[in-house]
């Protein structure tokens, strides 16, 4: 124990967790402190650790987690207390940050001992009863479960009866919330079996935690989560239909507008297997098949995260927009293995809760180590009396799916409404005790560390031999109030296992990272589908799209500081030019005023929308949202420091305001702040395509991104030149407006060593269109789309893409630099004009060709069953 000066401190630091409670933490059991006050052995080390680090170390540790998070871009979409998402004012659903607690949830050896022991007979429990339901019935025959909870309920999905997964096992991931109880023990409040979802973010919660308390995670050592992505990846590849000797395994996703897509993704990449969609895959000949790089490849196992009645617009919801056509017949002839198996989602059901004892005497002949909350059924009649009796102080769950009730939450017209309803139809009604929690310190709510209410979600796996645990889990902190009931959270804990203590003397302490599992053969290298290959050939669009945007911005905005009370002098008139040209390039008039003087006077309404209003057309934000949402599309296939420099740019953005901020009562633009922005967007394009270049692999899927880069950078500077240059001006003017176009397409530097000053259309040409050293240059651009387009599977040389770029090189070729200053009677170098509207066409063309021939999904009706077969209704 704890004792003298350090526990003192402990105490101070920890402000009386025991007194400061949050609203839901009631007088349960307390994980930190005993009856007698003393720091319970498990959190001796915690305990010493925040005595040490104090409130301002404490509020260093909780900036750090934050940081932590943001870096690696976990994130998290709201829902409200009835499921939806929320959303913004326009109806857009977008991620947030994820809310992590700093303060880990210890559990000790021998209490992990007894969870361990009890979800693992539970998973065996759950897998032997769905088995029994899509099989023999025996539950039904027997008289043990009322045949109405189960045929009933939405989660029992009849085309799914015959559907066997192949090994011992039918239930294969298996989520389990449970709770300490006052008395200490430990009880099931829900499980999860349908797509179970969290272990994605477990993984990802202990690689912060971890690195931002490493002092104590070394002292404490506890068990690490990394192994069970091990089971879980070999359990997949076991799955395969027999016969699959190279399986292919993929993690179907219902997309990045999901609530758990980070979730989805992160548990991709660790396990190291393609993230899909629904228009990845096809089902053709009775097979469901992944496109792939112009091809179809077989898939052998799907680990489903799309809800089973989603998964089959055929044969389930015909309204799905997120499953596979065909999908239950492919599963049904044993083509493909999907897990969670369809159907999966009927142990989810109360109903089937309140006769679990029952059932796991009548197939296991045991008693569950684990208990649950009591329930009651109102088809019971001595259960419904006492279910009315007791409304004000139970949850009330539908058999036949819909909302949990909170009993307390109720009015008295709100009960006797209900009370009626119930009466109606009783068998459709259970009643069940409200859950306990026990409280743990957390310094997720203002005021330094408090106790909160805290439950734990625990994972186990289907393995060869039985189920193999996840050592820890997601932990959370429960919301306040009523809320708690329904397990709704705050935020999230990791949770340390202490190992035994001769485990502990015999490790070599180290700070995790989330590593691959170890090579095994899964079938998926080199696989891209078109849809993957799109979002990578756009985030390399937008990413140039907002790196040469950020730059235009910089230097309109020095033009325009430079020249707002210069306006008499010849090189004034850049900025109109400058404003014309961001106007051009973005697709929006950035020219408010008719006049030069009414131009000048909008600049910093103009500057300011167009570097934070995502809603504006072709915006500095707009590209760095649509940039992310490519990104997190294809999460699976970034590295970690993508969203190190991807979220601060984000972040740096979303946190201006409408309206641009000015400075005092002289009604001037607070320059700071603007140029900040623009600096940090440009730093963080920059730093990406650093990330890009040297931690991607150079596959198809790079290759189409950096396509898309070159294209954009091809487009951005053919609009830039015919915005800025084309039309001759005063020396003055034609001076400052060509070293600004120059600055803007990173080029000055080189041209002033070669010109030693001297404005030269000409030269201006031969080094940003002609020259092929130089990396901003249009012929550069060509080269590098000539190399990545030979490298794309099934290039011919002479397919249409090749041939667009042929003929801008070949046109290019024949121009002398020198023709390009010829000027018209209308004061035009015509000549250039022609020149960089027939390249920009062209690479719009381009644009379109790749996207067609590259990006597509085929069209086309194919046979789900094959071509000899007519589909026949079981």
């Amino acid at each position: 124990m704890l004792t003298g000066y350090r526990a003192a401190r402990a105490q101070e630091a920890l402000f009386d967790v025991r007194g400061q409670r949050n609203a839901s933490a009631g007088n349960g059991y307390d994980e930190f402190v005993d009856a007698a006050g003393n720091v319970r052995p498990t959190w001796q080390e915690l305990a010493e650790v925040i005595g040490d680090r104090g409130r301002q170390g404490l509020d260093r540790l909780r900036t750090v987690v934050r940081g932590l998070v943001d870096n690696d871009g976990i994130t998290y979409i709201e829902v409200d207390r009835h499921g939806d998402k929320v959303t913004d004012g326009e109806g857009a659903a977008s991620p947030g940050p994820w809310h992590l607690d700093s303060l880990p949830l210890l559990i000790s050896s021998s209490d992990w001992d007894t969870l361990e022991a009890g979800v693992v007979q539970r998973s065996r429990l759950l897998d032997a009863v769905l088995a029994d339901l899509y099989g023999s019935r025996r539950a039904i025959t027997s008289g043990v479960l009322p045949p109405q909870l189960l045929f009933a309920h939405p989660g029992y999905i009849r085309a799914a009866r015959g559907i066997d997964i192949p090994g011992r096992h039918q239930l294969f991931l298996h989520g389990c919330d449970v709770s300490r109880s006052a008395d200490g023990t430990f009880r099931v409040n829900a499980d999860w079996t349908q797509a179970p979802s969290g272990a994605g973010y477990a993984l990802a919660d202990r690689r912060v935690v971890a690195h931002a308390i490493p002092d104590l995670y070394e002292r404490i050592g506890p068990s690490p989560t990394s192994p069970f992505a091990q089971a879980l990846r070999l359990a997949l590849i076991d799955s395969a239909p027999e016969g699959a000797d190279d399986p292919v395994v993929v993690v179907l996703s219902p997309g990045t507008y999901s609530e758990t897509a980070f979730d989805q993704a992160y548990l991709a990449s660790v396990l190291g297997f393609p993230l899909v969609e629904n228009a990845d895959l096809v089902v053709r000949d009775g097979k469901l098949l992944m496109r792939s790089l112009g091809t179809l490849k077989r898939v052998d196992v799907v680990l489903r995260r799309v809800d089973a009645d989603y998964a089959d617009p055929l044969d389930l919801r015909k309204d799905s927009r997120l499953g596979v056509v065909g999908l239950v017949e492919a599963q049904r002839r044993g083509a493909v293995t999907v897990v969670n198996t369809l159907g999966s989602g009927i142990l989810e059901s109360p109903g089937l809760l309140r006769f679990l004892p029952e059932l796991a005497d009548l197939l296991l002949g045991e008693t569950p180590l684990l208990e649950t909350p009591r329930v009651y059924w109102a088809g019971i009649d001595t259960e419904r009396s006492h279910l009315l009796a007791r409304l004000s102080s139970l949850l009330v769950k539908s058999t036949i799916g819909g909302e949990t009730i909170i009993g307390p939450a109720l009015s008295s017209f709100e009960r006797d409404e209900l009370a009626a309803r119930i009466e109606a139809t009783p068998w459709q009604w259970v009643g069940q005790e409200l859950p306990q929690f026990s409280t743990a310190p957390t310094d997720y709510f203002r005021g330094g560390v408090s106790a909160a209410s805290v439950g734990m979600r625990l994972f186990t796996v289907a393995q060869r031999g039985g189920y193999a645990p996840m050592i820890g889990g997601l932990g959370y902190v429960l919301a306040q109030g009523n809320a708690a009931h329904k397990l709704n959270t705050v935020a999230a804990k990791d949770i340390w296992v202490r190992p035994p203590a001769r485990a502990k003397a015999e490790r070599t302490p180290t700070v995790p990272t989330v590593q691959l599992p170890a090579m095994t053969p899964s079938g998926t290298r080199g696989i891209s589908s078109p849809r993957v290959l799109s979002d990578l050939f756009w985030m390399g669009r937008y990413s140039e799209r907002a790196e040469s945007l950020a730059r235009l911005l910089i230097v309109t905005r020095e033009r325009y500081h430079e020249y707002r009370y210069r306006q008499d002098m010849e090189g004034s008139e850049c900025v109109p030019v400058l404003l014309s040209a961001l106007g051009q390039i973005t697709g929006t008039d950035a020219r408010a005023g008719g006049t030069y003087a009414e131009t000048v006077a909008q600049a910093p309404d103009t500057l300011w929308s167009l570097t934070v209003d995502r809603h504006r057309s072709g915006s500095l934000a707009q590209s760095v949202e649509r940039l992310g949402l490519s990104a997190r599309a294809v999460r699976d296939q970034m590295s970690n420091d993508t969203w190190m420099v991807l979220g601060a740019v984000e972040r740096a953005l979303a946190q201006q305001s409408e309206k641009p901020p000015m400075l005092g009562q002289s009604n001037h633009l607070d320059d700071t702040v603007l140029a900040a922005a623009h600096t940090q967007t440009l730093a963080g394009m920059l730093a990406l395509s650093g990330v890009a270049a040297e931690s991607m692999v150079h596959d198809v899927g790079w290759t189409l991104m950096d396509i898309g880069k070159r294209i954009e950078r091809g487009l951005g500077l053919t609009a830039l030149l015919r915005a800025t240059i084309t039309t001759v001006r005063s020396p003055g003017a034609e001076q400052t407006i060509t070293e600004s176009a120059l600055v803007a397409c990173e080029s000055s530097v080189m041209y002033r060593r070669r010109t030693l000053g001297k404005v030269s259309v000409a030269a201006v040409a031969d080094l940003v269109l002609f020259d092929a050293e130089n990396p901003r240059s249009l012929v550069y651009q060509l080269e590098r789309l000539r190399t990545n387009l030979k490298s794309l599977p099934g290039s011919s040389g002479s397919s249409r893409a090749e041939r667009l770029v042929d003929e801008i090189s070949t046109r290019l070729r024949r121009l002398d630099p020198a023709d390009l200053e010829e000027v018209d009677s209308d004061g035009v170098r015509a000549e250039l004009a022609d020149l960089v509207d027939g390249v920009h066409s062209a690479l719009r063309d381009l644009s379109q060709v790749i996207t067609a021939t590259q990006l597509s999904l085929p069209g086309g009706t194919q046979p789900l069953w094959g071509p000899d077969e007519r589909r026949v209704m079981p």
